[in-house]
């Protein structure tokens, strides 16, 4: 979301959620816990994480717009590891526009792993194409470093006009991207397939529509995950953590349109980040601020 947009459209929300965040963590502290605060001035305005398909205690996350084109190998304690720089949009000042979420999952080589960061964000639905950059994960992102990625990026158009998301989600199971929109009083649910080449530009299939209940600002759907075996599906808005359990690998459009599971959250200043463990027994969340809490919970029932 873009920086000045955000002081007229969050800042009263940022108040009200200040109260209500209190109020919750105080009855919610044994359902959560903080298990790390983001370390790095650097790591100011994350927007999502995911879990590394190479190491079970490393995590990927992401600044949103306003940085240039890189993201963090993390620990669980908000401990930054290294910086992984790649070569992004040309047309974009800082290489990208507005990078919304983060997600792993396979890719073009059977048995690798792969980091999709979706250059997604578009606050006024105006931009001609979207852009999911593709690298291959590497194992030396653990060690501590500066290090470059080569991006392989799709360009998207959507078949309904232009809009804002900042959910992308890897389906490993259908070989599927998704994209989920923000705002409206109804999200919409894109598909594309996994197996593109560098810079093709492709229509998102829209999948479904889904409806929440509450406020319309409350509900904006702000990041998602789907679990590395894909059986799990999390979305999560400024208030509110959904859950759903995919059933005989059903198309995971299908799984979200049935009624969710609230989860457990504690309410953040600005809560833009959501990804399941590699286990998919838990998830954890952060916010956009400097030295934010990292959250983790476990899933109810696993």
């Amino acid at each position: 979301m873009g920086r000045i947009k955000k002081i007229y459209i969050i800042l009263p929300v940022v108040i009200i959620l200040f109260f209500c965040a209190y109020a919750r963590h105080r009855y919610e502290k044994t359902q959560s816990r903080v298990c790390g605060v983001l370390q790095g001035k650097e790591m100011d305005e994350i927007s999502g994480i995911a879990a590394s398909g190479l190491s079970d205690n490393q995590y990927y996350v992401h600044n949103d717009s306003g940085d240039t084109s890189r993201f963090f190998s993390i620990l669980p304690s908000g401990e930054l590891k290294s910086t992984i720089y790649f070569k992004g949009d040309p047309t974009a000042p800082q290489g990208v526009f507005d990078c919304e979420d983060i997600a792993v999952g396979p890719g073009p080589k059977a048995g690798k792993s792969y980091v999709y960061l979706g250059d997604i964000g578009d606050n006024y639905s105006n931009r001609n194409y979207l852009t999911v950059y593709r690298m291959e994960e590497n194992k030396t992102w653990e060690t501590v470093g500066t290090y470059h990625a080569n991006a392989v990026p799709i360009h998207f158009k959507y078949p309904d006009g232009p809009k804002d998301a900042e959910t992308l989600m890897i389906d490993p199971i259908e070989k599927l991207i998704y994209i989920v929109s923000k705002r409206s009083d109804s999200v919409a649910v894109y598909t594309s397939p996994l197996n593109f080449k560098r810079n093709d530009t492709v229509v998102l299939k829209k999948e479904c529509k889904l409806f929440f209940e509450g406020l319309k600002l409350f509900k904006w759907i702000t990041a998602g995950d789907i679990s590395k075996d894909g059986q799990q599906v999390l979305l999560r808005s400024y208030v509110n953590v959904y859950y759903w359990k995919r059933i005989n690998n059903e198309p995971i459009w299908k799984t979200m349109l049935r009624k969710p599971q609230l989860l457990p959250y504690t309410v953040e200043k600005q809560g833009e980040a959501i990804g399941f463990n590699n286990e998919g027994s838990g998830y954890y969340t952060t916010s956009e601020g400097v030295y934010s809490p990292i959250y983790y919970y476990p899933i109810p029932g696993n």
